[in-house]
């Protein structure tokens, strides 16, 4: 997938003999991805149809695209950062615990509804990803810290931009071609802000490799933008299991990132609790899920769901 091929590009670029600066890697992304939206956009004006409806409208969407650039570049940043650190195996082993972020954060603006069964698989993802991190060989604190920044960005960042994609029936290149300018800017200030006089050789020296990085970053914010925008902040979140897999696979098996066993029982113990919130939301009436339900005495008004995601995403885009 796209996203494992830029997971794998960036832990190669972060080396230090590459370009081991995060930030201005992270701009460079953002100032690809706005140049090529201005190129297409001025090529091919009916693949943004959503432009021409926020005449009238932008100051109101500035609202909510400023933060979430702000949150873009804190995720960017903080996650190439954590390369210099951690393992790939290890970071993908926290990405788990995000669809629980995801829908906490949804529940708080209203997005989904809690109840007792949900809050059990949170509790126990989130106990699988703190095991499986406790247990790495190369624990980093410095690097799970910037993971653990980078997560929460990108979480907030998701159920913002579900509000917006949604609520506000914006398409998937309109939405970047506003939100990778924004990052850019608050990117471009950090950079200068904590310039390295060795970011212009390493550029010089690695070019065509940063333009290559630069555009599949670019293809993949597109296609993050359209799964969110057709199956919600925690369906996109759900969609990212296979690809950890994968990652963690690839990265054990191709390239000596040493997993114990203790990881791989934890990151199967995290996956089935992702596997059930996969079925309790796709088929919430299935009998595991009952099962579950009975076991934990829920009453019948608790276990039903009070209205889609993309409703409320819709309800409450209009609010804002």
């Amino acid at each position: 997938s796209v996203s494992t091929l830029l997971i794998r590009f960036n832990k190669k670029m972060m080396q230090d003999d590459h370009f081991p600066f995060a930030m201005a890697l992270s701009a460079i992304h953002m100032l690809a991805s706005s140049l090529l939206c201005g190129l297409l956009y001025a090529l091919a004006p009916s693949m943004f149809p959503a432009m021409d409806a926020t005449l009238g409208h932008r100051h109101e969407l500035l609202r909510l695209l400023v933060p979430i650039g702000a949150l873009f570049a804190i995720m960017l940043y903080g996650s190439n950062q954590a390369y210099a650190y951690c393992s790939v195996a290890l970071l993908q082993f926290m990405k788990e615990a995000n669809v629980m972020v995801v829908f906490l954060m949804s529940c708080a603006v209203g997005l989904q509804a809690i109840n007792r069964l949900r809050v059990a698989l949170m509790i126990w993802v989130i106990t699988g990803a703190a095991i499986s991190v406790s247990g790495d060989m190369h624990f980093s604190l410095v690097g799970v810290a910037f993971q653990v920044a980078s997560q929460l960005a990108e979480c907030a960042r998701v159920v913002l931009g579900e509000i917006v994609l949604s609520g506000r029936n914006m398409d998937p290149l309109t939405y970047t071609f506003f939100v990778a300018p924004i990052c850019f800017l608050v990117l471009a200030v950090a950079t200068v802000c904590s310039w390295d006089h060795r970011i212009i050789p390493a550029l010089v020296a690695w070019w065509p490799l940063l333009l290559l990085n630069a555009l599949v970053a670019f293809v993949l914010n597109v296609l993050v933008a359209t799964v969110i925008k057709e199956f919600s902040a925690v369906g996109f979140t759900l969609t990212g299991l296979t690809k950890d897999i994968v990652i963690v696979a690839l990265s054990w098996l191709m390239f000596a990132e040493p997993v114990t066993a203790l990881q791989w029982g934890t990151f199967s113990m995290t996956l089935g609790g992702v596997g059930l919130w996969s079925l309790m939301k796709l088929r919430p009436r299935s009998a595991p899920v009952q099962f579950l339900e009975q076991a934990l005495c829920m009453p019948q008004r608790e276990a039903q769901d009070d209205g889609t995601a993309e409703e409320r995403a819709r309800l409450i885009g209009r609010k804002v």
